[in-house]
């Protein structure tokens, strides 16, 4: 199914599904359709597009839009010209689509007319004439935003010829979380996202007769991944607009679904719906769901019929990781697949023996199957991959049999609802109120089996900190996902000598009677 290694680029993977699945179809998003020669047609008009408005090869394009044809098609323009794709979080605000321009040094950004008002508070100003040239709105209207120009989304342009794009080349620039600092733009090579494809789809069994439909977010690797799965094997993708749980198995039925992608989280707000005969009417044959506890693997199994995949993978890394239909047992993110190494090491990265818990380090016997890096973080870089290993931050155990077990975090991460939450930006936010002296945000376990958000906070002297009303403060500042439910009111942080919050003793202490709870729908609620 490979390519190989000098085709391993979006623009050979796309001549080579138009030459060998043509008319065959390829593509359902919010109305509209694609076959597979129209993927490499929309690649050439975006391109052209791009090119006349001044988009270079080796240019950065950034892209905010939710779940419709025109991400794909900037993702392909860009991909078939050399240049690199900046998916923008819907939910970020104007400070965080602030960062992502200048950080990546975008030179274009399109931009859903829903989200434009987002960008007053991204300080755009400091952009203007600098590298953001022009901004593309989706349904929207000429004019001008902080200072840069906007016109309507372009209609495609002439067709171009693809760039002589490299393996090694850049193709996409995917912001992470950071632990403890901003977030970081890891840099995906074409082959990483051909291996991606690859790798997924041999785990999935996907073949040219299947239907994959997803309800997650083109902005982040997971839903990219399943467009590379669909194009490689020649089958068809669709892509819902949002996970609504009520409306679920509708969807799958709608869509004839046979393959079906989902996170931790999802499973359990799916179990949690009364049961009903639509859970089993449907063509669906297996799933992806990575991070569901194994015994709400095995109640959707017995309630749907459909058996949901363990697996590990980041988006600096590949699918490296995974169960199968056959595996001798769950609750294990799976064995080593071919093509990756891993190690499970102390701090030193040496390495411990199996069922002593250590971080996971990971990496690829193939060129470029990896990201390269973090865009204008050469340090962060060098940290990640020292030794030549990539270190995910993950510690794991590795048992008798060559299963890998997730234990914890080592990185100072949330991830929550799918998202990976920075700490440290959540911090910051909260330390921009007037009310607040000191922070600490960490993770604490909910009910989903998934990471909650917990601040503990001190207030400045002589002034009263109001929960409630800090959360609305943070509301136009974080991503709906990023705000705290949890916050604890202390007197001081728990420090070492040396002043370090230790935030491992306000884990430990977790939720207790005097935590304000917002609770699980937004409404604070009281504890005890």
């Amino acid at each position: 199914m490979a390519l190989p290694p000098s085709q391993r680029t979006l623009p050979a993977m796309l001549v080579h599904q138009a030459e060998r699945f043509g008319a065959r179809p390829l593509l359902r998003i919010a109305g509209r359709t694609w076959t597979h020669a129209d993927a490499q047609q929309a690649a050439a008009g975006r391109a052209g597009a791009f090119a006349k408005a001044g988009v270079q090869r080796g240019d950065r394009v950034a892209v905010m839009s939710g779940n419709r044809i025109e991400f794909l098609e900037v993702f392909l323009g860009c991909g078939w010209m050399g240049a690199a794709t900046v998916p923008i979080n819907t939910a970020s605000m104007g400070p965080q689509i602030g960062y992502f321009l200048r950080n990546s040094e975008a030179k274009l950004l399109v931009i859903e007319a829903a989200f434009v008002e987002r960008l007053e508070a991204a300080d755009l100003a400091d952009l203007a004439g600098t590298s953001l040239r022009e901004i593309w709105v989706l349904d929207g209207e000429a004019g001008e935003i902080a200072g840069v120009p906007s016109v309507p989304y372009p209609m495609p342009g002439d067709a171009a010829e693809s760039a002589p794009v490299q393996p090694g080349d850049p193709i996409a620039i995917l912001y992470t979380s950071g632990t403890t600092g901003p977030a970081k733009g890891v840099v995906c090579p074409h082959a990483q996202y051909h291996w991606w494809g690859v790798n997924s789809a041999d785990v999935l069994g996907v073949g040219p007769t299947d239907v994959l439909c997803t309800t997650l977010p083109l902005f982040h690797i997971n839903a990219l991944n399943t467009f590379a799965q669909a194009a490689i094997t020649g089958c068809e993708v669709v892509f819902e607009q949002r996970f609504s749980a009520s409306g679920f198995w509708a969807s799958m039925r709608a869509s004839g679904a046979t393959v079906v992608y989902l996170l931790g989280a999802m499973v359990p707000i799916l179990l949690a719906q009364p049961e009903g005969p639509g859970e089993r009417d449907h063509r669906v044959r297996v799933g992806l769901g990575p991070g569901v506890p194994e015994s709400a693997g095995h109640a959707f199994l017995a309630r749907t019929g459909v058996r949901l995949l363990e697996g590990y993978g980041s988006t600096e890394t590949n699918f490296a990781i995974a169960t199968a239909p056959d595996s001798p047992r769950g609750g294990v993110m799976g064995w080593l697949r071919p093509g990756f190494e891993a190690r499970v090491a102390d701090e030193d990265d040496v390495a411990l023996p199996d069922g002593e818990a250590g971080e996971l380090l990971l990496r690829a016997d193939e060129p470029y199957a990896f990201a390269s890096g973090y865009f204008n973080m050469p340090g962060k870089t060098v940290e990640a991959w020292r030794n030549l290993w990539f270190h995910t931050g993950d510690r794991v155990v590795r048992e008798a049999d060559g299963a890998f077990r997730f234990v914890d975090r080592i990185k100072d991460a949330i991830r929550r609802r799918g998202e990976n939450i920075s700490s440290f930006e959540v911090e910051q936010v909260l330390l921009s109120h007037p009310g607040v002296a000191a922070c600490a945000v960490y993770p604490v376990r909910s009910e989903l089996a998934e990471d909650e958000v917990m601040a503990a906070l001190v207030s400045r002297e002589g002034l009263r900190i109001d929960p409630a009303e800090l959360l609305a403060f943070c509301e136009s500042r974080l991503p709906y996902f990023a705000l705290p439910r949890y916050v604890d009111l202390l007197e001081d942080l728990p420090r070492t000598e040396n002043g370090k919050v230790q935030k491992y003793k306000l884990r430990e202490r977790g939720v207790t009677t005097i935590t304000w709870d917002r609770g699980p729908g937004g409404r604070p609620q009281a504890k005890g």
